[in-house]
């Protein structure tokens, strides 16, 4: 879908005179019925004004009031406002400037590779790490059970750990955790949050992270899966346990999970990487991009710049921002350099009928 660019020669938006200004266009003119004067749909995802809005009708006296513009008078105008408005309004006290964010963001995932290193080495036995989807919060984790795992591969021998990822039951809880259940094994959850929504489940998990210096976990009803593979109805966990969630602790409204989720973060680590809004997103994006992350793909750095900022323009549009559409989107641009917009607007974005 080709962008159509319009400057606004006379026009208004809530009383704000409009006039000068250049917008993408999402609806052509549309007349007033019963007065003179009409309308224009225009994109306002990345302009200053507009915070929090995709869309903006803005008044005009007449279809002479609007001239097409190209795709570089939309950016010069759009970089003008900007410097302008940078110029004039610093950084109000208190608020986090961008620098500020990256360094709290990159502090966060520093002490999560720390912590990951610690469990792997049975130096601590649990822990909870909470934030959004597609951000790393796996990567670090991973990375650090692999390392672990070197020599078990070398030697050829059953890796001490695991990553189980989706949907899991209770008794395939109890069987996960039976499996790691020695010293020196970690299973890792990730993206398990179901078990959180189980009474069963979360009991067995609590037993799991429990800092007591026995953790015996019970399987008090009878099971024909446990007869059959020959597993115990009670066995002692001495292994250590990685829980990886999207839910936010704090966030959470149901009295009887808060309960639940406050008895979990009692008896483990719990981070929160304090990834809580699009802009956290975003900064995590180029902090990481910035560490090499598309390196694989051989793009020029001002592809790869172009990239990002097509990211940052569409971030209202995507159907979601993460670590895993900048790969798609890269995907794409290997496929067909030329054309990697024009198909990520069709593969990647939400459909007009959604952003309505």
């Amino acid at each position: 879908m080709v962008k159509k660019y319009i400057r606004i020669e006379e026009g208004s938006y809530r009383n704000q005179d409009m006039s000068g200004r250049v917008f993408p266009i999402l609806k052509d003119y549309q007349q007033f019925s019963g007065k003179p004067g009409g309308f224009v749909t225009v994109d306002c995802t990345e302009l200053d004004g507009f915070e929090g809005l995709d869309k903006a009708r803005v008044n005009v006296p007449d279809i002479g009031s609007l001239t097409i513009v190209n795709e570089g008078a939309f950016i010069i105008n759009r970089d003008e406002l900007k410097s302008k408005t940078e110029a004039v309004t610093p950084t109000p006290a208190g608020q986090e400037t961008d620098e500020e964010a990256i360094e709290r963001i990159a502090a966060r995932f520093s002490i999560l590779d720390e912590m990951a290193e610690a469990v792997s080495t049975s130096k601590v036995r649990a822990m909870i790490v909470s934030g959004p989807p597609g951000i790393g919060k796996s990567y670090g984790v991973e990375r650090a059970l692999e390392k672990r795992s070197m020599f078990d591969d070398i030697a050829n021998q059953k890796r001490k750990f695991e990553v189980v990822k989706g949907a899991m039951s209770a008794i395939g809880l109890y069987k996960k955790l039976y499996e790691h259940s020695d010293k020196g094994h970690v299973v890792c959850f990730d993206d398990c949050d179901a078990i959180l929504y189980d009474d069963l489940a979360l009991n067995l998990l609590k037993a799991a992270l429990d800092t007591g210096k026995k953790r015996t976990l019970h399987w008090n009803t009878e099971s024909r899966t446990l007869m059959a593979e020959g597993m115990p109805n009670s066995f002692e966990f001495n292994g250590g346990v990685v829980f990886i969630t999207n839910i936010k602790f704090d966030n959470v409204k149901s009295k009887k999970l808060q309960d639940h989720l406050q008895a979990l973060q009692s008896r483990c680590h719990y981070l929160d990487l304090t990834i809580d809004s699009m802009r956290d997103r975003m900064l995590r994006i180029r902090q990481i991009c910035g560490q090499g992350m598309l390196e694989k793909y051989a793009m020029p750095k001002e592809t790869e710049a172009d990239l990002i900022q097509f990211i940052f323009e569409n971030k209202h549009k995507l159907r979601e921002i993460s670590l895993r559409m900048v790969l798609k989107i890269a995907d794409l641009w290997k496929m067909s350099p030329d054309k990697y917009k024009h198909l990520a607007e069709n593969t990647c974005m939400k459909p007009d009928r959604e952003l309505a």
